[in-house]
């Protein structure tokens, strides 16, 4: 007999027996998977209820509608990556998600690439970005200005969901086919100087047109 958790060829999971955890967990993951997939909009009720085996009325009793949906799922997948470690070692571990081949650690960052042309979706995107993601990486920056820092932050983050972007929904060349460890520690380097505040004095020259030394 096929398992509770394996699904047909259309991704639809069989019925499960009446579970109020399992029926939420399987409505989340199943949730997390479509919203990566194709986005917000294009997500419907009745999609996610059948791929997680349940009637769709249990959807809206667990979670309310669509928008308490997507925010609960998007919202496990940040605290999975923010809390999963020191926060010194959260640009990495940030990374280490965007960059996995495993998609069951990226959810987050390819619902936020795939629904930002929502309106609803992007309301909610920009509640769990500044509440969470913009200030972890705020609280990293090594300056007492707070506003600096929150630019700093935000910086880095238009950054990663960038990388994030080209590399998984364009698949653009040569980020696409990159090893991941490779852009890893090329974009650490950069995003760890503009949190720190650091500046090379050899690239500003070079970049002004400076016939100083490389």
């Amino acid at each position: 007999m096929a398992g509770r958790s394996e699904a047909d060829s259309r991704g639809v999971r069989p019925p499960r027996t009446r579970d109020a955890a399992a029926t939420r967990r399987a409505l989340l993951e199943a949730a997390r998977e479509l919203f990566a997939a194709v986005g917000y909009d294009a997500t419907t009720v009745r999609a996610v209820a059948d791929r997680a085996g349940v009637n769709q009325a249990l959807l809206f009793r667990h979670f309310g509608n669509k928008e308490g949906l997507f925010a609960e799922a998007i919202s496990g997948a940040a605290m999975a990556v923010l809390e999963d470690g020191p926060p010194e070692e959260l640009l990495r571990r940030t990374l280490d998600a965007i960059m996995a081949d495993d998609p069951s650690g990226t959810e987050l960052f390819f619902a936020v690439l795939r629904s930002t042309g929502s309106s609803e979706a992007g309301v909610l995107m920009r509640a769990e970005l500044e509440s969470r993601w913009a200030g972890a990486f705020a609280s990293l920056a090594a300056t007492d200005d707070v506003d600096d820092a929150a630019l700093r932050a935000e910086l880095v983050l238009a950054w990663l969901l960038g990388i994030g972007l080209l590399r998984t929904v364009i698949a653009t060349r040569p980020i696409a086919g990159a090893d991941p460890g490779t852009i890893s520690a090329h974009v650490l380097r950069g995003a760890q100087a503009i949190l720190d505040g650091r500046s090379d004095t050899r690239t500003t020259t070079r970049v002004a047109g400076s016939d100083g030394p490389a």
